[in-house]
């Protein structure tokens, strides 16, 4: 089920009961999503405004951006639980038979796709941001900085996700390879959410 298309309601609903997905994966690409549209709604704030005129072109250019974005990391609501399944199903064959090993390997480097395909997008939403947060509106920069700090959770909470499945692996030079970028974004973008967000918060005079 695409549970995008459901209300916020159901889909905390489902969240929080015994179903194998959406879990922690589908969690952070709809805060993803969400803090991608903060941004973004700095940038629709910000086009039309006579005293952003210099900065309109390319903050039109970063909405349309934005807008694949958001979309984006809203599919992979969906990805993830198909992804994951795989997975909740191989726990379930039983530890004697001989083809266990392979398929839990398979379908656990298949698990960790989405959330590192949810990390690259929320590092790309973050790089936004701090376009949004220095050029766009200053009545909505507060906005940007929400932005951010959905974008670094959303960033972290699809880190974990990624963790959990390569700490299994067999193949420890895939895993370790699957670490590295995942902790490379971490490093990166979390600083760049950080710097967001104390820069907006500065603004204010706190």
């Amino acid at each position: 089920m695409d549970m995008t298309m459901e209300n916020c309601r159901k889909f905390v609903e489902v969240l929080a009961s015994d179903a194998p997905a959406p879990g922690g994966g589908g969690a952070a690409a709809l805060v993803g999503a969400i803090g991608t549209a903060l941004g973004n709604m700095v940038g629709s704030l910000t086009v039309g405004k006579k005293k952003y005129a210099d900065v309109q072109d390319e903050i039109i250019a970063l909405k349309a951006k934005c807008d694949a974005l958001q979309t984006e990391l809203l599919n992979q609501v969906e990805a993830d639980e198909v992804n994951f399944l795989p997975l909740a199903k191989a726990y379930g064959i039983p530890k004697d038979d001989p083809n266990r090993d392979k398929v839990m390997e398979e379908a656990t480097i298949i698990a960790c796709s989405t959330p590192m395909k949810i990390m690259e997008l929320c590092c790309e939403a973050i790089e936004y941001i701090s376009v949004f947060a220095a050029k766009g509106s200053r009545l909505a920069v507060s906005d940007a900085g929400c932005g951010a700090v959905c974008c670094k959770a959303a960033l972290q909470a699809a880190s974990l996700n990624v963790f959990i499945n390569t700490k299994t692996l067999k193949n420890r030079e895939v895993a370790e390879e699957m670490n590295a970028k995942a902790l490379g974004m971490l490093a990166k973008y979390g600083a760049m959410a950080d710097e967001i967000f104390n820069t907006v918060k500065a603004g204010f005079g706190v």
